[in-house]
Protein backbone atom coordinates (compact mmCIF):
# COMPACT_ATOMS: atom_id res chain seq x y z
CA UNK A 1 0.00 0.00 0.00
CA UNK A 2 1.07 3.42 -0.88
CA UNK A 3 0.06 7.03 0.30
CA UNK A 4 -0.92 9.46 -2.12
CA UNK A 5 -0.78 13.04 -1.19
CA UNK A 6 -2.71 14.77 -4.07
CA UNK A 7 -2.25 18.79 -4.18
CA UNK A 8 -4.76 21.07 -5.70
CA UNK A 9 -3.64 23.51 -7.91
CA UNK A 10 -4.54 27.30 -7.71
CA UNK A 11 -8.32 28.54 -7.61
CA UNK A 12 -9.31 24.74 -7.03
CA UNK A 13 -10.14 22.81 -4.32
CA UNK A 14 -9.45 19.37 -2.73
CA UNK A 15 -12.60 18.43 -4.38
CA UNK A 16 -10.90 18.35 -7.56
CA UNK A 17 -9.67 14.77 -7.08
CA UNK A 18 -13.05 13.12 -6.28
CA UNK A 19 -12.98 10.88 -9.47
CA UNK A 20 -9.16 9.89 -8.66
CA UNK A 21 -9.51 9.35 -5.25
CA UNK A 22 -11.70 6.35 -5.20
CA UNK A 23 -9.97 4.61 -7.99
CA UNK A 24 -6.80 4.96 -5.68
CA UNK A 25 -8.19 4.06 -3.08
CA UNK A 26 -9.72 0.77 -4.54
CA UNK A 27 -6.52 -0.14 -6.05
CA UNK A 28 -5.72 -0.19 -1.98
CA UNK A 29 -3.63 2.78 -1.17
CA UNK A 30 -4.06 5.36 1.29
CA UNK A 31 -5.46 8.99 -0.36
CA UNK A 32 -5.52 12.28 1.28
CA UNK A 33 -6.78 14.87 -0.88
CA UNK A 34 -7.08 17.98 1.27
CA UNK A 35 -8.21 21.65 0.39
CA UNK A 36 -4.95 24.36 1.14
CA UNK A 37 -5.69 27.39 3.36
CA UNK A 38 -8.26 29.85 1.19
CA UNK A 39 -9.79 26.80 -0.70
CA UNK A 40 -12.91 24.77 -0.68
CA UNK A 41 -13.94 24.03 3.34
CA UNK A 42 -11.00 26.20 4.29
CA UNK A 43 -12.58 29.24 1.92
CA UNK A 44 -13.38 31.30 4.77
CA UNK A 45 -9.70 31.64 5.64
CA UNK A 46 -8.81 33.49 2.30
CA UNK A 47 -6.64 36.41 3.40
CA UNK A 48 -3.73 38.74 1.65
CA UNK A 49 -1.74 37.05 4.46
CA UNK A 50 -2.28 33.36 2.45
CA UNK A 51 0.92 33.00 0.22
CA UNK A 52 2.73 29.97 -0.84
CA UNK A 53 4.55 29.53 2.33
CA UNK A 54 0.80 29.00 3.52
CA UNK A 55 0.18 26.02 1.48
CA UNK A 56 3.77 25.02 2.02
CA UNK A 57 2.78 24.28 5.70
CA UNK A 58 -0.03 22.81 5.51
CA UNK A 59 1.38 20.08 3.04
CA UNK A 60 3.99 19.78 5.79
CA UNK A 61 1.69 19.80 8.75
CA UNK A 62 -0.62 17.29 7.64
CA UNK A 63 2.28 14.62 6.52
CA UNK A 64 3.90 14.95 9.98
CA UNK A 65 0.51 15.28 12.11
CA UNK A 66 -0.99 11.54 10.14
CA UNK A 67 2.54 10.85 9.91
CA UNK A 68 3.00 9.67 6.88
CA UNK A 69 5.79 8.04 5.24
CA UNK A 70 6.97 7.07 1.47
CA UNK A 71 4.01 9.60 0.43
CA UNK A 72 4.10 9.92 -3.75
CA UNK A 73 3.22 13.65 -3.59
CA UNK A 74 1.39 14.86 -6.32
CA UNK A 75 0.67 18.44 -7.62
CA UNK A 76 -1.19 19.53 -9.93
CA UNK A 77 -0.37 22.94 -11.71
CA UNK A 78 0.56 25.91 -9.02
CA UNK A 79 0.79 23.06 -6.52
CA UNK A 80 4.04 21.90 -8.54
CA UNK A 81 5.80 24.44 -6.21
CA UNK A 82 3.71 23.45 -2.84
CA UNK A 83 5.39 19.69 -3.59
CA UNK A 84 9.20 20.87 -3.99
CA UNK A 85 9.10 23.14 -1.61
CA UNK A 86 7.02 20.48 1.37
CA UNK A 87 9.31 18.07 0.24
CA UNK A 88 12.72 20.37 0.54
CA UNK A 89 11.37 20.42 4.14
CA UNK A 90 10.07 16.26 5.28
CA UNK A 91 12.41 14.35 2.22
CA UNK A 92 12.31 11.94 4.92
CA UNK A 93 8.73 11.13 4.39
CA UNK A 94 8.44 11.86 0.54
CA UNK A 95 9.04 8.43 -1.81
CA UNK A 96 8.03 9.90 -5.37
CA UNK A 97 7.18 13.64 -6.55
CA UNK A 98 4.98 13.62 -9.48
CA UNK A 99 4.30 17.17 -11.27
CA UNK A 100 1.21 16.73 -12.86
CA UNK A 101 0.96 19.66 -15.77
CA UNK A 102 2.38 21.34 -13.42
CA UNK A 103 5.42 23.97 -12.36
CA UNK A 104 8.93 22.96 -11.69
CA UNK A 105 10.95 25.15 -9.56
CA UNK A 106 14.60 25.79 -8.69
CA UNK A 107 15.54 26.83 -5.52
CA UNK A 108 14.63 30.68 -5.07
CA UNK A 109 12.16 30.95 -7.92
CA UNK A 110 8.72 32.58 -7.30
CA UNK A 111 5.54 31.17 -10.13
CA UNK A 112 6.43 33.94 -12.53
CA UNK A 113 9.75 32.92 -12.55
CA UNK A 114 8.71 29.23 -13.86
CA UNK A 115 6.13 30.92 -15.69
CA UNK A 116 6.69 34.12 -16.75
CA UNK A 117 2.73 35.05 -17.87
CA UNK A 118 2.43 34.86 -14.12
CA UNK A 119 3.41 38.14 -14.16
CA UNK A 120 0.41 39.28 -15.71
CA UNK A 121 -1.53 38.48 -13.02
CA UNK A 122 0.11 39.76 -10.47
CA UNK A 123 0.47 42.66 -11.97
CA UNK A 124 -3.02 43.20 -12.33
CA UNK A 125 -4.01 41.70 -8.76
CA UNK A 126 -1.43 44.77 -7.49
CA UNK A 127 -3.80 47.19 -9.41
CA UNK A 128 -6.83 45.76 -8.06
CA UNK A 129 -9.37 47.59 -5.69
CA UNK A 130 -8.40 44.58 -3.25
CA UNK A 131 -4.89 44.73 -4.13
CA UNK A 132 -4.24 40.99 -3.88
CA UNK A 133 -7.33 38.49 -5.44
CA UNK A 134 -6.44 37.20 -8.28
CA UNK A 135 -9.40 35.49 -10.13
CA UNK A 136 -9.72 32.28 -12.07
CA UNK A 137 -9.01 32.40 -15.65
CA UNK A 138 -11.96 32.78 -17.43
CA UNK A 139 -13.40 29.77 -20.03
CA UNK A 140 -11.89 29.65 -23.70
CA UNK A 141 -12.76 28.11 -26.55
CA UNK A 142 -10.32 24.74 -24.47
CA UNK A 143 -12.46 25.02 -21.54
CA UNK A 144 -12.39 26.08 -18.65
CA UNK A 145 -8.91 24.50 -17.48
CA UNK A 146 -9.03 22.29 -20.65
CA UNK A 147 -12.89 20.76 -18.88
CA UNK A 148 -15.51 21.28 -21.61
CA UNK A 149 -18.53 19.08 -20.81
CA UNK A 150 -21.47 21.62 -19.72
CA UNK A 151 -22.04 19.57 -16.49
CA UNK A 152 -18.17 19.66 -14.99
CA UNK A 153 -17.85 23.17 -16.24
CA UNK A 154 -20.28 24.07 -13.97
CA UNK A 155 -19.52 21.95 -11.14
CA UNK A 156 -15.88 23.15 -11.42
CA UNK A 157 -17.01 26.88 -11.84
CA UNK A 158 -18.76 26.60 -8.29
CA UNK A 159 -15.57 24.85 -6.69
CA UNK A 160 -13.32 27.99 -7.63
CA UNK A 161 -11.96 30.79 -5.48
CA UNK A 162 -9.70 33.95 -5.80
CA UNK A 163 -5.95 33.14 -5.31
CA UNK A 164 -4.22 35.63 -3.35
CA UNK A 165 -0.88 37.45 -4.97
CA UNK A 166 1.37 35.93 -2.48
CA UNK A 167 0.89 32.35 -3.85
CA UNK A 168 2.97 33.57 -6.83
CA UNK A 169 5.24 36.01 -4.97
CA UNK A 170 6.87 33.58 -2.52
CA UNK A 171 10.13 32.20 -3.75
CA UNK A 172 10.74 28.50 -3.43
CA UNK A 173 13.17 26.80 -0.91
CA UNK A 174 15.06 24.17 -2.33
CA UNK A 175 18.25 24.23 -0.12
CA UNK A 176 17.94 20.67 1.48
CA UNK A 177 20.27 18.19 -0.69
CA UNK A 178 17.86 15.37 0.58
CA UNK A 179 15.37 16.68 -1.49
CA UNK A 180 17.49 15.78 -4.93
CA UNK A 181 17.26 12.25 -4.60
CA UNK A 182 13.99 11.78 -4.72
CA UNK A 183 12.65 10.25 -7.81
CA UNK A 184 9.84 11.93 -9.50
CA UNK A 185 7.64 12.44 -12.56
CA UNK A 186 6.20 14.51 -14.83
CA UNK A 187 2.60 13.71 -16.59
CA UNK A 188 1.91 16.53 -19.35
CA UNK A 189 -1.55 17.20 -20.55
CA UNK A 190 -1.23 17.72 -24.20
CA UNK A 191 -4.36 19.53 -25.13
CA UNK A 192 -6.12 23.10 -25.59
CA UNK A 193 -2.91 25.17 -23.94
CA UNK A 194 -3.90 28.18 -23.86
CA UNK A 195 -1.67 30.86 -25.99
CA UNK A 196 1.34 32.30 -24.47
CA UNK A 197 1.68 29.60 -21.88
CA UNK A 198 4.79 27.76 -22.05
CA UNK A 199 6.06 24.48 -20.26
CA UNK A 200 9.81 24.03 -19.38
CA UNK A 201 11.02 21.44 -21.18
CA UNK A 202 12.14 18.56 -18.42
CA UNK A 203 15.31 17.58 -18.50
CA UNK A 204 16.65 14.24 -19.58
CA UNK A 205 17.86 13.38 -16.03
CA UNK A 206 16.33 14.09 -12.91
CA UNK A 207 18.21 15.51 -9.69
CA UNK A 208 19.19 12.13 -8.76
CA UNK A 209 20.69 10.76 -11.91
CA UNK A 210 18.22 8.69 -13.22
CA UNK A 211 16.88 9.29 -16.68
CA UNK A 212 13.27 11.42 -16.21
CA UNK A 213 10.10 9.74 -16.29
CA UNK A 214 7.56 11.84 -18.53
CA UNK A 215 3.73 10.79 -19.64
CA UNK A 216 1.59 12.51 -21.59
CA UNK A 217 -2.79 12.26 -21.60
CA UNK A 218 -4.00 13.91 -24.11
CA UNK A 219 -6.71 16.03 -22.59
CA UNK A 220 -7.10 19.35 -21.08
CA UNK A 221 -5.49 20.92 -17.76
CA UNK A 222 -7.66 19.22 -15.16
CA UNK A 223 -7.01 15.95 -15.83
CA UNK A 224 -8.31 14.62 -12.95
CA UNK A 225 -11.71 15.80 -13.83
CA UNK A 226 -11.52 14.50 -17.60
CA UNK A 227 -9.39 11.43 -17.77
CA UNK A 228 -9.76 10.33 -14.04
CA UNK A 229 -9.29 6.51 -15.22
CA UNK A 230 -6.32 7.18 -17.18
CA UNK A 231 -4.63 9.42 -14.70
CA UNK A 232 -4.86 7.01 -12.43
CA UNK A 233 -4.00 4.37 -14.28
CA UNK A 234 -0.95 6.60 -15.07
CA UNK A 235 -0.23 7.09 -11.49
CA UNK A 236 -0.42 3.39 -10.33
CA UNK A 237 2.39 2.65 -13.27
CA UNK A 238 4.69 5.09 -12.14
CA UNK A 239 8.77 3.62 -11.06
Amino acid sequence: MSTYLLVHGAWHSGRAWERVVPLLTSAGHRVLAPSLTGYGDRAHLLGPEVGLDTHVDDIVRLITEEDLTEVVLVGHSYAGLVISAAANRVPDRIARLVYLDAMVPEDGETAADVMPGTKILIDAAVRSESGWRVPPLPELPSGLFGVTDPADVAWLRAMLSDQPVRCLQQPVRLDNPAVRAIPRAHIHCTVGKPEGITRRPVPAVQPNGTPSEVRELATGHDCMITMPAELTELLLGLG
